[in-house]
């Protein structure tokens, strides 16, 4: 059985959309689609843009998800359909567009408004995320509880690496304490604490725009970050889905489920590539691993 898997920020490179534009007069209308929907030439930027045209919030999440989708739409086949698909972060609305679950329109106007509530979240509230190389996920877990600032944990990406976010001083906190229990900690140059409390102005500002979203039954079950579990009921994906800004990414949880379920083959698509599968290849490298791009 097969997965398909798509990525979240951090995909994007330089030129993301000049291949893919020149591939098919299917992706040049659905990125034709794309400007008209988000009121500027997105195109122009994916395709002539450089790196840092493409680290602007407004540009980043709305990039990632169109080469992901228009790679998707334009070289799976009908026979190829996934049997299963989640996303890491932004990548679940891909994969939402991917199952059937959310119609192309809909999917890049909901990433659009996600773009923008995060950042405006950012804005009001300063917080930052560091990532831990560290096996014991429940030492994190808890020095993260005891420290009385802000500090979760945010992503589980594989057994090796867990990424905590929060306030400025509740994460520097949680990575002293970790230090000196003997993990290593990097620092990430992100613009805010994202998966954690601070995004709750941006949970809301999405939450409106999710619930007035028309969502479908997927044709076949969407892993979702918040829960690592599957799901093809439209109101329990649209929950999570709002759950999602604040709540933890738990991708390791994901794919252990999906690799339970029976899934054997997966295909990352779209981006700059190999990001999720060098997250299995630490989880379960006895599975199948492609790449579309």
């Amino acid at each position: 059985m097969k997965a398909f898997i798509f990525p979240g920020q951090g995909a994007q490179f330089a030129g993301m959309g000049e291949e893919l534009y020149q591939s098919s007069e299917q992706a040049q209308a659905l990125f034709a689609q794309a400007n008209e929907i988000l009121g500027f030439d997105i195109t122009e930027v994916m395709r002539k843009g450089s790196e840092e045209d493409l680290l602007q919030t407004k540009i980043t999440q709305p990039a990632v998800f169109l080469h992901a989708i228009i790679t998707y739409l334009t070289k799976v086949e009908e026979a190829d359909r996934p049997q299963a698909v989640a996303g890491h972060s932004l990548g679940e609305f891909t994969a939402l567009v991917a199952c059937g679950a959310l119609s192309f329109e809909e999917a890049l106007k909901l990433v659009s408004e996600r773009a923008l509530a995060m950042q405006a979240a950012c804005e009001a509230v300063e917080g930052t995320m560091a990532a831990i190389m560290s096996r014991d996920i429940e030492l994190v877990e808890k020095i993260c509880a005891e420290v009385e600032e802000v500090v979760v944990p945010a992503n589980y990406n594989n057994p090796g690496q867990l990424v905590i976010s929060g306030s400025v001083e509740g994460v520097a906190k949680a990575s002293e304490a970790l230090k000196e229990a003997g993990a290593k900690v990097i620092p990430l140059k992100v613009g805010g604490a994202f998966h954690s409390p601070l995004m709750k102005m941006a949970q809301d500002r999405l939450q409106a725009a999710i619930e007035k979203t028309q969502f479908n039954a997927p044709f076949c079950p969407i892993y979702q970050n918040v829960t690592a579990s599957p799901s093809q009921d439209p109101e329990v994906i649209k929950q999570n889905l709002i759950q999602q800004l604040t709540g933890a990414v738990r991708w390791q949880q994901s794919v252990e489920k999906m690799i339970a379920d029976g899934m054997q083959e997966f295909t990352e698509v779209g981006g700059r590539g190999r990001i999720l599968l060098g997250m299995l290849r630490k989880i379960d490298r006895s599975v199948g691993m492609e790449m579309l791009k």
